[in-house]
């Protein structure tokens, strides 16, 4: 696969992590207001749960596909994908974090 093939799969994978870390934080800012205070087991089993499942979903994301490239042994795809998926993260983190400096 060539490189301007992988740019835009990168692109979608790191916006895939980049909503999806959008969507929880939401679901976290909001969840006392929507669930109320949790003083039980619950709270912390029901954090906990989301953490691990978060892992997932944004491993799968991140590594799903390089992964799979990689066992096609298409290695060199494999490295290139996830490095410019991390790649498109980091410039996504940069423009939220210029985008929080300028509001």
């Amino acid at each position: 696969m060539k490189n301007n093939k992988l740019i835009p799969v990168a692109l979608l994978h790191a916006l895939g992590v980049f909503l999806y870390t959008l969507l929880i934080s939401w679901v976290m800012m909001n969840g006392e207001n929507w669930f109320g205070e949790m003083n039980n087991v619950a709270g912390p089993a029901l954090f906990l749960l989301l953490f691990v499942t978060s892992a997932a979903i944004t491993g799968a994301l991140v590594l799903g596909k390089p992964i799979l490239l990689y066992l096609d042994n298409k290695k060199k795809d494999a490295i290139n994908l996830f490095c410019l998926t991390v790649g498109w993260m980091v410039i996504l983190i940069i423009l939220t974090m210029a985008g929080i400096a300028i509001i």
